[in-house]
């Protein structure tokens, strides 16, 4: 199983990152939208 995982992130590697940017930003944009009403 491990061989395997590191075979598909291998193969995968560049929409592994972009895929890790994407749920940065997703997350970012989660929490600053939940502080939001405190703000007002």
């Amino acid at each position: 199983m491990y061989s395997e995982l590191r075979s598909i992130i291998a193969r995968h590697n560049a929409t592994l990152i972009t895929d890790a940017f994407g749920a940065l930003s997703l997350m970012t944009a989660l929490i600053v939208g939940l502080h939001l009403p405190g703000l007002f």
